[in-house]
């Protein structure tokens, strides 16, 4: 997935093929005045990612309240969440993929979205969203069963390990870790290599490229665990991975993360905004198991690019990504794993009012139902057909900016 290119670089890139409203009318007007794991391949042909197309406002937006966060992702489940039965002694639910109701959202980008879920309980903790998290996660066994050996992508069953040992520190559900450690292991065991390149995991069972897209989040997913359980084993893996990463796809003079490589050795892909953030959040996981290594230097050098070089300007909003349905909810993505750093190493009067800014623009330019897409510099269309991916970004930035305030 994600399989977009930047071209800022001066490097040869090829194109890698990706993958009930219930809110009350008066509780908007307090604030209010895009199945299976499908990689996007509209064209084989390089997709220059848009940038925010009109200038911003002199002077920024305000930062949105804790309340309106908390709106943001009421809104969102308004729109897009679907409970479609009984599972068990519960409920099952997925995301639904636009706000047609088209289907059920990408196997990878639903995981997402519940993320963005688990993020927004955590900044405004809720039995409805505990109650959603448990009834969306039994929507993920319904629809793909507990183990995902039928997934070609690597990256896809990484992102739902993610998704499932988030979802167990936030229900305690056994199930839900147990899922996490058999797919991170059965993705691992088919993935990691070291007859090419060294090391590093393969993006997919064809074994032609390494991608950040896995790596990285495989490093959080395995520190996750590692955190859950106490096994060494995945903290261990977890060091392997990023040791290798480190060698082959960051740069430790600009603090870029390269976005894949192939066997030749040749980069093939540059940085994203979700790649680039998920760097990051391994970098702060890994902090304090190997405090001899400077992953916190790493971090903020990966922190310091994505300022200087992933927004419309330096210090500014955040890219839009539109080139690519894989890449339009990216900066969600790396609003969770950008703030979490943030929170944990203190960080915040360097990173903070930018991070503020991202949301206080993210916020400004909702429709008038409250949905904010992906292009933070136009505001949000009232009459297209939005899909859950490119409006969830605004979500996560606004949720997860109160990790550090």
């Amino acid at each position: 997935m994600k399989r977009e290119l930047n071209f800022n670089l001066p490097k040869p890139y090829t194109f890698f093929k990706s993958g009930t409203k219930t809110l009350a009318i008066a509780a908007l007007s307090l604030g209010l005045t895009m199945a299976g794991c499908k990689k996007d391949n509209t064209s084989q042909s390089i997709l220059k990612t848009s940038t925010t197309s009109i200038g911003l406002p002199g002077t920024p937006p305000p930062f949105p309240a804790r309340s309106e966060a908390l709106l943001a992702m009421q809104v969102y489940d308004n729109h897009f969440y679907n409970q479609y039965g009984t599972y068990g002694p519960g409920y099952k639910a997925y995301y639904w993929k636009d706000d047609g109701h088209t289907g059920r959202m990408d196997f990878w980008t639903q995981q997402e979205a519940i993320e963005m879920l688990i993020d927004a309980d955590v900044a405004n903790p809720s039995t409805d969203f505990v109650n959603k998290i448990q009834s969306l996660y039994n929507g993920v066994r319904d629809g793909y069963g507990t183990l995902w050996s039928s997934n070609t992508f690597n990256d896809d069953i990484t992102w739902g390990a993610i998704m499932c040992i988030r979802a167990y520190h936030i229900t305690g559900d056994g199930g839900q870790l147990t899922m996490a450690e058999n797919n991170f292991n059965l993705m691992y065991n088919r993935a990691w290599d070291t007859t090419a390149l060294g090391g590093g995991l393969w993006w997919d069972t064809d074994n032609n490229t390494k991608n950040t897209c896995v790596n990285a989040p495989a490093v959080i997913c395995a520190m996750l665990i590692y955190q859950a359980t106490g096994d060494t084993t995945y903290r261990n893996k977890a060091k392997l991975i990023m040791d290798w990463m480190v060698s082959k796809l960051f740069n430790s003079t600009t603090g870029e993360v390269a976005g894949a490589i192939i066997p030749n050795g040749t980069i093939t892909q540059g940085a994203l905004t979700y790649t680039q953030g998920t760097f990051i959040g391994a970098c702060d996981l890994l902090r304090s198991s190997y405090p001899t290594v400077d992953y916190l230097g790493m971090g903020e050098k990966a922190m310091n690019y994505a300022m200087a070089s992933l927004c419309s300007s330096p210090n500014g909003i955040l890219n839009d990504e539109n080139g690519s349905g894989d890449t339009q909810g990216g900066k969600g993505i790396f609003a969770r794993w950008a703030c979490q750093f943030v929170q944990h190493t203190g960080t915040s009067g360097t990173y903070g009012a930018w991070l503020d800014l991202n949301a206080g623009q993210a916020w400004s330019i909702r429709n008038s139902s409250g949905l904010m897409w992906n292009v933070w510099g136009t505001r949000t269309s009232d009459t297209q057909v939005l899909n859950a991916f490119q409006t969830s970004a605004g979500v996560s930035m606004m949720n997860n900016a109160y990790l550090y305030h």
